[in-house]
């Protein structure tokens, strides 16, 4: 049969692909859509079923305490039948506190028409199993997971510096208790004149037995040592994404057509930099007797 030759096929053809080329891309919108939009409903679920875990211990709590100070009322009620006085101050005072945490137990309830505690686990586990076949299901391209991955160094460096603010902070706290407290245990000590049980004595050893357990603390876990190589990685990072940005230091190479190679050196670089964090952590979780990790902080 002869092919008319008004027959377009060629047009047909491009027409079709591109249909379905539009509809893969629809496809693949609507699959990313709703990953999102699962990976937002299981963080909120686990937000939930923090709460709820709280609530629910602190109702186990009060309950527990409501059910103490009546059982307290009721032996100190038989124990001191004969005496009237005894009997309704203990009693009075056991039951304000068992109304308390009665009505503490009452305001930590979980509402009425909410899901329980076991539903909400039974909702998380099916939403994380559907998110992890789903995310076996769609792959990224390698260009995808780079510029992603470089998206996600700002959160990384924000994670750091605020790790080691924390870090800073106790160890800052620690040390000014170890300076304030040994400063009073001299200057009580030096009051101190008699050989006797006295408050002196007393603040003495109060205050020497929390300098020790300051001073255990922070040569335990290096709040110091912690804070400043969370902040030498963050800078270092920090570095890296501001040369990758403005094309300088080992950036300086690339043109404008290798983006991909650029980002590719810049994933390297801040792997790098956190492999190198994760051991000095490492490192820092060891005895004191090991090889302490490179790099000391400076002698305050």
């Amino acid at each position: 049969m002869a092919r008319s030759l008004d027959d377009d096929a060629p047009r047909r053809i491009s027409e079709a692909d591109d249909h379905l080329s539009a509809e893969q891309r629809q496809t693949e919108a609507d699959e990313h859509a709703f990953l999102r939009k699962l990976r937002h409903d299981v963080r909120q679920t686990e937000r939930d079923l923090v709460r709820r875990r709280r609530r629910v211990r602190l109702m186990a709590l009060a309950l527990t305490v409501a059910g103490g100070a009546i059982m307290a009322g009721l032996v100190w009620t038989v124990l001191t039948w004969g005496s009237p006085s005894r009997l309704l101050r203990v009693d009075i005072t056991c039951a304000l506190l068992a109304l308390v945490s009665g009505l503490a137990a009452w305001v930590a309830a979980p509402p009425r028409g909410q899901l329980g505690l076991a539903q909400l686990e039974d909702v998380l586990a099916t939403n994380r199993d559907a998110l992890r076949f789903l995310s076996a299901l769609i792959h990224p391209t390698l260009k995808e997971r780079r510029s992603l991955y470089r998206e996600d160094v700002a959160g990384v460096i924000e994670q750091h510096r605020t790790d080691s603010r924390k870090y800073r902070l106790i160890h800052n706290m620690l040390q000014n208790l170890i300076m304030i407290g040994s400063a009073t245990t001299t200057t009580v000590a030096a009051l101190d004149t008699r050989n006797q049980f006295t408050w002196q004595n007393i603040t003495i050893v109060a205050i020497g037995f929390t300098v020790t357990l300051a001073a255990a603390f922070t040569g335990y876990y290096k709040y110091r040592e912690r804070s400043y190589f969370l902040l030498q990685t963050a800078d270092a990072i920090e570095e890296e994404a501001n040369a990758f940005t403005l094309g300088v230091g080992p950036y300086s190479d690339f043109d404008a057509d290798q983006d991909q190679q650029a980002l590719k050196l810049f994933t390297q670089r801040v792997e790098e930099h956190r492999n190198e964090q994760r051991r000095r952590q490492q490192q820092l979780d060891q005895p004191a007797d090991h090889t302490a990790p490179s790099g000391q902080p400076p002698t305050a």
